[in-house]
């Protein structure tokens, strides 16, 4: 990382799309998500239907979705959105996508211009994850071109929705990573954050522009996924991004907004691994003030701020002091089927968690089956392996349960010599 995309040539068949009858269609169908075990759990509870005739009963289920986001109430296109995204998070569907790839693309784009709010915001999401099912390749491609012209129109309406707003910044975002083919047209995509997130930034005077929670969680959010394409950046548009921006950030530490506090500071210790990773000997005329201001972020004590907020500031930015003093990182280990996965640089961080924030709890099965994300995190080939392999690599309960009390006595015993070891400095 930074990668470069690699083109996947699966193909696919064009494939009508079964009637769907208004009884089905119904909202009381398309808001429970949760029917999409339905199917799997005939199979477990009797093996009253065969694996073929359940995926027979899913399949049918996600054409009446599709067929339902072009329904005339709003209701009921929301619902059909959200069960497509429940669909996509939790499953690998690439050749029942691909085989409606433009049908999807019609909705998505026809819901975006015509609907409201939370709609809008389903649809920008839907988008994201039709993007990651397909893969880095010209079926993403083709949607990411229909789609963008309307993103950015949205992104940089004053009076569009907010939420739809926020949501695009979001999406448009790992759409580009995921799809966009052209480095020029990635730039120009950070350059629409660019102008949002900045806007944010505290004054020459030190000062602060007010803005409403939400209007600083846009800003938020275009921060985080302008960092996000800064992971597919050349090492030349690096240099002039280092230049003009790494004097600016340190600006949005000044937020009122702690959200925006926390994206700046993982956003310039990004900023800081990549130019390591093209110098190591970088270095940053203001490095000395923002390690002072890291720090002062680090062991925040403003009573006027809630705990929970302090709480999660101090963490992030002890790592990110870390990752701007002495180039650390604090790795982290994925765990998924039979595999594992290590989160070491804030790369892989910003990614993972950008691909986290739409799979949400589907991300193991996405991580174990899905082609395009094992591309990105290196993870070779999908590995297939049955279910009792799985079963018998599992660890019972209660050898677990002696394993973390034995490792929970080490500690115990560890900690207490070394509080015998340590100098009594209250006589002093």
């Amino acid at each position: 990382m930074p990668r470069t995309k690699k083109k996947h040539s699966r193909g696919g068949h064009n494939g009508n799309v079964q009637p769907f009858s208004d009884e089905d269609a119904s909202i009381e169908t398309l808001s429970h998500c949760s029917s999409f075990s339905d199917a799997t759990s005939v199979v477990d509870e009797g093996g009253e239907a065969s694996e073929d005739t359940a995926q027979e009963d899913f399949q049918y289920k996600l054409k009446g979705f599709i067929d339902s986001t072009v329904d005339k109430s709003a209701k009921t296109r929301q619902g059909a959105l959200d069960g497509l995204k429940t669909a996509m998070a939790t499953r690998i569907l690439y050749e029942f996508i691909s085989e409606r790839r433009m049908t999807i693309t019609d909705s998505i784009e026809r819901c975006l211009k015509k609907g409201k709010g939370e709609e809008q915001r389903a649809a920008a999401s839907l988008a994201c994850l039709l993007c990651i099912q397909l893969g880095s390749g010209i079926e993403s491609e083709e949607v990411l071109k229909a789609l963008k012209p309307v993103f950015k129109n949205i992104l940089a309406d004053g009076s569009a929705n907010i939420q739809a707003r926020q949501a695009v910044a979001t999406s448009l975002g790992l759409c580009s990573l995921v799809a966009e083919d052209d480095i020029l047209d990635v730039h120009a995509t950070m350059e629409c954050f660019e102008n949002l997130f900045s806007r944010s930034c505290a004054r020459s005077d030190g000062t602060c522009p007010s803005v409403s929670p939400q209007m600083s969680q846009l800003y938020t959010n275009a921060l985080l996924s302008w960092a996000l394409l800064l992971t597919i950046c050349t090492a030349s548009q690096l240099k002039v991004v280092l230049h003009k921006y790494l004097p600016k950030l340190p600006k949005l530490l000044e937020s009122e907004d702690v959200n925006m506090r926390i994206a700046a500071g993982e956003t310039i210790a990004l900023l800081f691994e990549l130019a390591r990773d093209m110098d190591s000997d970088f270095d940053f005329d203001g490095w000395e003030e923002l390690c002072d201001k890291l720090n002062s972020l680090a062991t925040d004590c403003n009573k006027h701020r809630a705990k929970t907020d302090k709480r999660k500031q101090r963490s992030v930015f002890r790592d990110v002091l870390k990752a701007v003093e002495d180039g650390e990182f604090q790795s982290e280990t994925i765990r998924f089927g039979t595999e594992r996965m290590t989160i070491d640089s804030w790369v892989r961080k910003r990614t993972y968690d950008a691909f986290r924030e739409f799979v949400g709890s589907g991300m193991n099965d996405h991580l174990q089956g899905n082609e395009f994300i094992r591309d990105v995190f290196e993870l070779g080939p999908p590995i297939l392996v049955d279910a009792a392999t799985i079963k018998a690599m599992k660890i019972p309960r209660f050898e677990r349960h002696l394993h973390n009390s034995a490792a929970f006595k080490a500690r115990t015993k560890a900690r207490s010599k070394f509080r015998d070891k340590r100098v009594d400095v209250g006589e002093f």
